[in-house]
Parts: C-alpha cells; sequence; structure tokens
C-alpha cells in the first residue's frame, strides 16, 4: 500500500502545481469553455482525492492490505480509544496531516458559502428596497445609478440587476446582449462552478497553481456567457454592450480590466475555431479518467 500511497501523493503534487499552470496556460480551453471548466473540476476533484488518499494509505497500510481491510482495523481500535498495533510515527502523523487537510478543505469551503449566502442574502434585501422590477425583463430589476452596470446575483431567488445606465447608454439589442450574457450566468450556475475553486485558493494560498486555476475558471465561465450571448444576440451588439460597461472600471484595476476585456472582445469579433468533435470529447474522457483514477487507486482490494 506504501506504493498507492507515494502514486496518490505524485499525483495529487503534480496536479496542484505543474498540471494547473500548464493548463492555465493553454490556449485551447478558449476554443472549448465547457471542456475547459470540466478539465479544471477534474483536476482540482481528483487532486484534492490524491492527495488526501495519500495520507490515509499511508497511515492504514500496516493494517491490511487494502483500505477495505484496514480501515475498519482502525476504526475498532480509535472506538476503544486507544491506538491499533502496528502504526508508526509517520503513519500517525500521515493520518492527522490527512485528517486535518480535509477538515481545512471542507471548514474553508463551507465559511466561504455561507459568507455568500449572506452576503446574496443582504444584497437581495436591498436590492427589493432600492430596485425597481422591469417589467421588460422577467426577474430583472433596475437600480437609479448614471453609471452603466449590470450582474447577476444567483441563487433560489435570482435576480438580474441593471442600472439606469445601462438603459441610457445601451438601445434595446445592447441591452438583450447583456441580459443574455448575465442569463447565462444563472442559467448554467457557475456561481457553483467558481466557489470550490475559490475556496481552494483560500485554502492555500501559497500554492501557485491554485491561484492559477481561480483565475482561469473565472476567465472561462466569462468566455462561456459571451458564447450562450452570441448565440442569442448579433456579435456587435455583443461587444458593443460590453464595450460600454467597460468603460466603467476603476481606474486602480484599468489596466489589467482593459487587458482581460480586449481579450474577450477579440475572441467574440474573431472567434477562435471550437475544437473538432474528437478532441472535445476526448477532453471529457481525459476529464473522467482523471477523476476516476484515484478513486480506483483508493478501492483497489
Amino acid at each position: 500500500m506504501e506504493l498507492f500511497a507515494l502514486g496518490l501523493l505524485v499525483l495529487g503534487v503534480a496536479l496542484a502545481e505543474p498540471v494547473s499552470r500548464v493548463l492555465a496556460r493553454a490556449d485551447w480551453p478558449a476554443r472549448d469553455p465547457v471542456g475547459g471548466l470540466l478539465a479544471w473540476q477534474a483536476v482540482g476533484l481528483s487532486g484534492g482525492l490524491a492527495l488526501l488518499g495519500a495520507g490515509l494509505v499511508y497511515g492504514v497500510a500496516p493494517l491490511g492490505s487494502s483500505l477495505a481491510e484496514a480501515v475498519p482495523a482502525l476504526v475498532r481500535p480509535l472506538l476503544e480509544l486507544r491506538l491499533p498495533r502496528g502504526l508508526g510515527f509517520f503513519h500517525v502523523v500521515a493520518l492527522l496531516l490527512a485528517v486535518a487537510l480535509a477538515l481545512r478543505l471542507i471548514g474553508v469551503l463551507v465559511v466561504v458559502w455561507y459568507r455568500t449566502l449572506r452576503v446574496r442574502a443582504r444584497h437581495r434585501d436591498l436590492l427589493d428596497l432600492l430596485g425597481t422590477p422591469w417589467p421588460a425583463a422577467p426577474g430583472a430589476h433596475v437600480l437609479d445609478h448614471p453609471v452603466p452596470v449590470a450582474y447577476c446575483l444567483p441563487g433560489l431567488r435570482s435576480r438580474l440587476v441593471l442600472s439606469a445606465g445601462v438603459l441610457d447608454a445601451l438601445d434595446a439589442e445592447g441591452v438583450r446582449a447583456v441580459l443574455a450574457h448575465e442569463r447565462a450566468h444563472l442559467r448554467e450556475r457557475h456561481d457553483l462552478v467558481v466557489l470550490p475553486f475559490v475556496a481552494w485558493g483560500a485554502t492555500a494560498p501559497f500554492v501557485r497553481g491554485m491561484v492559477c486555476a481561480q483565475v482561469a475558471v473565472a476567465a472561462l465561465i466569462e468566455m462561456r456567457a459571451d458564447d450562450v450571448a452570441a448565440c442569442r444576440v448579433a456579435r456587435t451588439q455583443l461587444t458593443g454592450a460590453l464595450r460600454s460597461m467597460g468603460g466603467t472600471a476603476p481606474a486602480a484595476a484599468l489596466s489589467s480590466f482593459t487587458a482581460a476585456l480586449d481579450h474577450r472582445l477579440k475572441r467574440i469579433t474573431d472567434p477562435p475555431a471550437p475544437l473538432p468533435f474528437a478532441l472535445q470529447l476526448l477532453v471529457r474522457l481525459a476529464a473522467t479518467g482523471l477523476v476516476a483514477l484515484p478513486t480506483v487507486l483508493l478501492l483497489l482490494p
């Protein structure tokens, strides 16, 4: 079992760092944002399973030849408040590290999720007080503010939010483009896609690969929403609306924001060739296999 533990550790470390960095620099996800998001989710889930599994497998290795045999041999003595015979110092340390990592990952995810729900609830209450329902777009609220701003507030009682500045700055097709973009975020629950990466980035901000993952996933969900909107409105209308909205970026963030927006606008006006169907299928199969790999290693008899 020690070899399995070593294999899981190598897999987890590789996915957390070099693989994440390489994937963040790759060009193909822009040609298939859905596949790119699936690949990132597979990298995150597989890496987490591998790192947790490495500590668990090594920790219980003296107690059996498989987890199915070793875990009961660990649990029974622990229920009697004693350590199983055969566990050395390093095995105990490995188990404690695995438990600590699991608690850290789950704890940060729960805290981020809870705080997000609280902020959204307060924001939703303020919108109900200050916003005006817009009959032209069910579920949309208009804020009386001159700066063009549009965003969505996901959840069970989702909201689309537009400022009066949007209605003044854009024509009907431009507003339709903005709404199509935001509705794509709501319909595909991009907030749930990005939430684990926010939590993982907060768990280990010193791991550069996790930070790269968070940034890359955020960019991909915007690309995906752009693609959905471009299927419903003219690309010129979408780029015009995004350019009007982008002009309100804070000065401190103007350089990076403008670079990201310019990249999105270029991608909309001159879309890259989509990945061939065979490669799209290969990406999805590879993502499935990546998640299955640590699972199989953990369940091997």
